[in-house]
């Protein structure tokens, strides 16, 4: 889930007002920051500034995955939605046609700007304040059938990952993939149970490797698109009726597997994701026509992502001592990374 911290809306400030005018002719009038950091290693602020006509998104960022050559690849990402029908505000560069560094906060940042959009994410369409997304089941297959899509084109206009990326990283400041770092989170909670789980936490880490080390193998065969990759209710966009629009915030955005990109975006776990699995591949399979290697790897790549998830080691956690209800996780796990789930024949 992603956090900001919010500003109330300001006279911009003489060094906004700079910034402003290396992409606008117009006057700000007032600025509202939004502020997405993930640490200090990971900056980001978007200055949202309105003048007497317009509303304009600029957005500034000091981490080691935004940098011009990238935001011009998100800005192509963006065109490709588009012309697929669906809406994406445009990524806009200064007046130079670059993206430059500017000096914002004693930090050197770089700059790109934004059309500010006409359509509000899922998360101010809802009057639920619940952490899931209460209109999620209402537009999961529009979201899909846009994605299947994308995945169809096989684009390959960059080599730059997406942050689902596996096998791979996606800044280089990551010691390894997403998927990876959480396994090893995973074992090294597991390995702290008591003695009696230890011999059954050794073969389901036995297990995943095993799988992961062959996954490998196969993997740079899978196609490939390049996709937004961050589909979380602040980002999926839907009009005054709730209907799905489009997306906006590309920079995650980048290359990846298909399959790896539609099973690390299911909410759920275990048996929910299966079915929700299940379900996904019968809609995309429309849109998008599986090869027989995909059809031979997704059983592997949903046991390389799922069963040792961020969200199972939390599971795993809240169970704290108690025994039964560890022995039941830690069978329901090896269960999910042995068992032959059927997903092939949903994917005609």
């Amino acid at each position: 889930m992603t956090f900001f911290v919010v500003n109330n809306m300001n006279k911009p400030t003489d060094t906004q007002i700079r910034i402003f005018k290396l992409f606008f002719d117009e006057e700000p009038l007032s600025c509202e920051t939004i502020n997405s950091s993930r640490g200090d290693s990971d900056f980001r602020e978007a200055l949202i500034f309105e003048t007497i006509d317009n509303k304009y998104v600029v957005k500034l960022a000091d981490n080691d995955f935004t940098f011009p050559e990238k935001i011009f690849m998100w800005k192509r990402t963006v065109e490709e939605y588009r012309k697929l029908g669906y809406y994406c505000p445009d990524i806009l560069s200064d007046r130079s046609g670059s993206f430059p560094e500017v000096s914002y906060m004693s930090r050197n940042c770089i700059a790109y700007a934004e059309e500010y959009s006409k359509f509000k994410p899922s998360q101010e369409r809802s009057d639920d304040s619940s952490e899931r997304d209460p209109l999620y089941e209402s537009y999961m297959n529009d979201i899909w059938v846009m994605t299947a899509k994308i995945a169809d084109k096989r684009f390959d206009y960059t080599d730059y990952p997406s942050a689902y990326c596996l096998f791979e990283k996606f800044c280089p400041s990551d010691e390894c993939d997403e998927v990876l770092e959480n396994a090893l989170k995973w074992i090294e909670y597991a390995r702290s149970l008591p003695s009696v789980f230890q011999k059954q936490v050794e073969r389901i880490w036995s297990l995943w490797t095993e799988n992961r080390n062959k996954l490998e193998k196969i993997y740079p065969m899978l196609p490939t698109s390049v996709f937004q990759a961050d589909l979380n209710s602040t980002n999926i966009l839907l009009d005054e009726n709730k209907k799905f629009v489009g997306v906006y915030d590309f920079n995650l955005c980048g290359k990846d597997v298909f399959l790896n990109y539609l099973i690390r975006e299911s909410p759920y776990m275990f048996e929910d994701k299966i079915n929700w699995i299940c379900n996904m591949l019968k809609t995309v399979s429309n849109y998008y026509k599986f090869s027989e290697l995909e059809k031979d790897t997704v059983l592997m790549l949903y046991r390389c992502l799922v069963p040792l998830w961020i969200s199972c080691l939390y599971k795993m956690k809240e169970l704290k001592d108690n025994i039964e209800d560890i022995k039941l996780f830690l069978d329901k796990t090896e269960y999910y990374l042995t068992e032959v789930f059927d997903f092939k024949s949903f994917m005609n």
